[in-house]
């Protein structure tokens, strides 16, 4: 039987919808038809891989590609996609060259990283395309704008220099999916910038956003120039009050799968996985061992606590979950066999259960599946 199993199927593997991928690109952006849309592919596109997704993205006409960090942007880049891409993390001063080389835009805050990009580009004989970010109350990286007058000159002072295209700015929501008050505090905060920042140095910026995921669903409002969704795209609610907000409703587009390695028969009162955390009743009981673990992305909180689909039904995770490895409790009834398909998330057990389970969220999970697990891709 495993003979018929393709190599990359016989053990842990994921399977990626990119045509779930498509439905959900086309909900986003008909909740915001009036705005460009940029694709966010960062952390290998939340798990589901960064180059397939970004290549399915842009033949469906995405306008922007995100990624964190100047090595996600240069692996795109080797493979060929030219379309524009921003960095949305830090970038050292010293890659500025690296930087204007690959003609990608840089998320910018800092004097230093302005500069440093200004004269990489000035040698090359080019201009350096950047956006620039503002802190209205995510405390994290930005021009802090609380008070809009110094942000906007701060602002003001990074795009005056020499050989920098400054396309954009943006700022980042700290809870859209939560708390509405806030996020439109943030968003007047950002508003506010912008007004000072055109009224008193006449700087104006052609793409302007600050929506994500939640707010691409909850706040019309905040879409402005261009939206970019994360989760969302690739099938997942920000919260579930989020559910509806989108017409057809999204599509999960990566599950989750590992093969059954053995069956196993134990007598009674024998002990489960490290630290014999759990053990069989007196009249002992069967395990599946699925060949994945903690290494491949199965959380490792998930121990003892959470399942997987196996034989039409949910099957209880037994003991500790190993590095590559993990046991299921099997019941009386279970027809199960070496080879038979155990889904750890998918169309039966999706990853918000999951996730809850674990006590994190779904983004964590879809993160978690490591690079030693293959990706099949299918357009259906």
């Amino acid at each position: 039987m495993i003979r018929e199993i393709p190599r990359d199927m016989t053990r842990t593997w994921a399977e990626v919808s990119l045509g779930n991928l498509e439905h959900n690109y086309r909900a986003l952006r008909s909740c915001a038809p009036d705005s460009r849309f940029l694709g966010t592919v960062k952390a290998n596109a939340y798990g589901h891989g960064a180059v397939p997704v970004a290549r399915r993205l842009v033949e469906l006409g995405t306008d922007y590609l995100a990624v964190a960090c100047l090595d996600e942007a240069v692996r795109l880049r080797r493979a060929g996609l030219e379309a524009p891409i921003l960095i949305l993390g830090y970038t050292a001063p010293e890659l500025a060259d690296e930087v204007v080389a690959l003609g990608l835009t840089q998320t910018v805050f800092t004097q230093e990283l302005a500069k440093a990009l200004s004269d990489a580009a000035g040698a090359a004989g080019k201009r350096a395309k950047i956006h620039l970010k503002a802190d209205t109350g995510m405390s994290r990286l930005g021009v802090l704008d609380h008070r809009p007058e110094a942000a906007a000159g701060e602002i003001a002072g990074l795009c005056a220099l020499p050989h920098l295209e400054p396309e954009g700015i943006f700022t980042h929501f700290a809870n859209a999916d939560g708390d509405e008050a806030y996020t439109m505090l943030q968003f007047t905060r950002f508003l506010d910038v912008l007004k000072e920042l055109e009224q008193k140095y006449g700087r104006t910026f052609e793409i302007r956003h600050c929506a994500a995921s939640a707010a691409v669903l909850h706040y019309p409002c905040t879409h402005m120039d261009m939206v970019r969704p994360g989760i969302a795209l690739y099938g997942h609610y920000p919260d579930p009050s989020c559910e509806g907000l989108d017409g057809p409703g999204l599509k999960p587009v990566m599950s989750l799968y590992s093969r059954v390695a053995a069956v196993r028969g134990f007598p009674g009162d024998t002990p489960v996985s490290y630290g014999c955390t759990q053990r069989f009743g007196p009249g002992g009981g069967r395990t599946a061992v699925l060949p994945i673990g903690y290494a491949d992305g199965l959380h490792r909180m998930l121990s003892g606590r959470g399942s997987v689909w196996l034989d039409g039904a949910c099957r209880p995770i037994m003991g500790r979950i190993c590095m590559d490895m993990c046991m299921i409790g099997l019941d009386g009834d279970a027809d199960v066999r070496p080879g038979d398909a155990a889904e750890i998330f998918g169309e039966h057990l999706p990853v918000e259960r999951q996730a809850d389970i674990a006590g994190t969220i779904s983004y964590e999970l879809l993160c978690a599946a490591a690079p030693r697990v293959p990706r099949i891709y299918k357009d259906a």
